[in-house]
C-alpha cells in the first residue's frame, strides 16, 4: 500500500553547503516536495567532504542531498544566474545559506515573483560568519560536558544547531507557504544559526537559571541534571545507561536490579524522597553504588532480558559500526531505513522522514542526485528550453 506524499506539488529550489540548508531540503523532499538543488559545475564546498569512499566518492554530500535534483551552473555566468533567477521565479520557494546578494537577494528575485518565499541562513543576525562549531563554544555546554574534575572544553560531535536550524527552516518554509496560501503575500525570512542556539538554551532554562539564580551550570559528567541518568558496565564488559525520570522508569529500575530495599535505606539514612527527581539527583552516587552489583554481576543478554521485561528505559553503548551490524532499528525491518542504490557509491541503508503517517513513511527513500544529474531536465521541463539552446548554454561553459 501506497500513498500520496504529504508535500506533493510543492517546490522549492535550494543553492546551500554545509549542514543547515542542505538538511532543511531533504526533511521537505523526505515528505515529497520536489526540491531543485544548484550548484556550481564540478561541485561546491559540499561535493567532496568527508567521510569519503576509498574512490573519493563523498557519504556526506550523498546523505544530505537524498531524494533532491541537481542543476549544476557557472554562478559566474550573467547567463547562469538569470536562468536560475527565472528557475526561482517559476517554482517561487527559495531556501539560501548564500550571501543574499547582487541577483539573489530578496529585492532582485521578487521583481520575477511577487509572492516569493525566500528563505536566507546566516551564522549570526547581523550577517557575520558562524558554524555549528563556533556557535557551540559560545552556547556554555563545552564548559558543562565532560568529566566532573575535568577544566577543558569538550565540543560534542554530533552538530546539533545545525541540524536544529536546518529542521527549523523548513517549518518556517510550510508557513511562509501557507500565510501565502491565505493571504496571496510572499515572505522574506532570516533564520540565524546562533538565534537557534540561544533559542534552545534559553528554552532548556540555562538562560534564566544564570539570570534570575544567578548560578553556573556544572560538571555532572554523564549524569542527567536535576534527575536520575547513569553509565553501568555489565559483566561481559559491556557498557549501558539507564535512566530514571518518571515515576514508572524509576519503580521499574529499582524492580529490576533488585535494589529496592538498599534504595529505601539510602533515602532514610539522608532524610531523601526518591518519589522527587531532584532527590535522585541529589544522591546520584550512592544510587548508582546501589544499583551497580546487579547489573555488574550479569551479561548483556541477561541484563536486556530483565530490562526490557519489565520497561526500564536504557540504551546499550555502541559504536557506528555496531549500530549498523547490530541494532535492528537500523535496518529495513526496523521501519525507517530502506536499501537504496546510490550513484557512484552503492546500495546501503538509507533513511526516510523520521514522522510516520499512518504508521507508513511518508515517501520511499530515493537517493542523492549526481551533481548536475537532472541540468538537461530543468532546463527542459522547468525552464521550456529547446533542445538547440541547452547544447548552447553546454557549448559554452553555462551549464554542465
Amino acid at each position: 500500500m501506497s500513498m500520496t506524499p504529504p508535500l506533493d506539488g510543492f517546490r522549492i529550489v535550494e543553492g546551500s553547503a554545509f549542514v543547515a540548508a542542505p538538511s532543511g531540503g531533504m526533511a521537505l523532499a523526505q515528505l515529497g516536495a520536489d526540491v531543485i538543488r544548484f550548484d556550481q559545475i564540478g561541485g561546491g564546498l559540499d561535493a567532496r567532504r568527508w567521510p569519503l569512499t576509498v574512490e573519493g566518492e563523498s557519504l556526506y554530500w550523498a546523505g544530505l542531498n537524498k531524494g533532491k535534483r541537481s542543476i549544476a551552473v557557472d554562478l559566474r555566468s550573467e547567463r547562469a544566474q538569470e536562468l536560475l533567477t527565472e528557475l526561482i521565479g517559476i517554482v517561487g520557494t527559495f531556501l539560501t545559506n548564500f550571501p543574499a546578494r547582487g541577483w539573489m537577494s530578496y529585492s532582485a528575485l521578487r521583481q520575477v515573483r511577487a509572492d516569493l518565499v525566500m528563505l536566507a541562513l546566516t551564522g549570526n543576525r547581523d550577517g557575520s560568519t558562524a558554524l555549528d562549531y563556533t556557535v557551540n563554544a559560545a552556547m556554555g555546554y563545552p564548559l558543562a560536558t565532560g568529566p566532573v574534575d575535568s577544566t577543558e572544553p569538550v565540543n560534542h560531535v554530533l552538530p546539533a544547531w545545525d541540524l536544529i536550524c536546518g529542521q527549523t527552516a523548513a517549518l518556517g518554509l510550510l508557513a511562509a507557504d501557507r500565510r501565502r496560501l491565505l493571504t496571496g503575500e510572499g515572505t522574506l525570512m532570516s533564520l540565524a544559526l546562533s538565534d537557534v542556539a540561544l533559542a534552545a538554551v534559553a528554552a532548556l532554562g540555562h538562560v534564566a537559571e544564570a539570570q534570575i539564580n544567578g548560578t553556573e551550570r556544572g560538571r555532572f559528567g554523564n549524569h542527567v541534571y536535576g534527575a536520575y541518568g547513569a553509565e553501568f558496565t555489565t559483566a561481559d564488559g559491556v557498557r549501558v545507561y539507564v535512566a530514571g525520570i518518571s515515576p514508572k522508569q524509576w519503580s521499574s529500575l529499582l524492580e529490576a536490579t533488585e535494589s529496592s530495599d538498599a534504595v529505601a535505606a539510602i533515602a532514610e539514612a539522608q532524610g531523601l524522597d526518591f518519589d522527587d527527581e531532584g532527590d535522585r539527583f541529589a544522591a546520584r552516587v550512592e544510587l548508582s553504588a546501589a544499583i551497580r552489583p546487579w547489573i555488574a554481576s550479569l551479561t548483556i543478554a541477561k541484563v536486556a532480558s530483565r530490562f526490557d521485561e519489565l520497561g526500564v528505559c536504557w540504551g546499550r553503548y555502541q559504536t557506528f559500526k555496531q549500530l549498523v551490524q547490530e541494532d535492528p532499528r537500523c535496518s529495513v525491518d526496523g521501519g525507517l531505513f530502506r536499501e537504496v542504490d546510490q550513484p557512484q557509491i552503492g546500495t546501503y541503508l538509507a533513511p526516510g522522514s523520521p514522522l510516520a503517517f499512518d504508521g507508513m513513511l511518508a515517501a520511499e527513500p530515493a537517493p542523492a542526485p549526481r551533481l548536475g544529474e537532472h541540468t538537461e531536465e530543468i532546463l527542459a521541463d522547468d525552464l521550456g528550453l529547446t533542445t538547440a539552446e541547452i547544447g548552447s548554454l553546454r557549448a559554452n561553459g553555462t551549464v554542465a
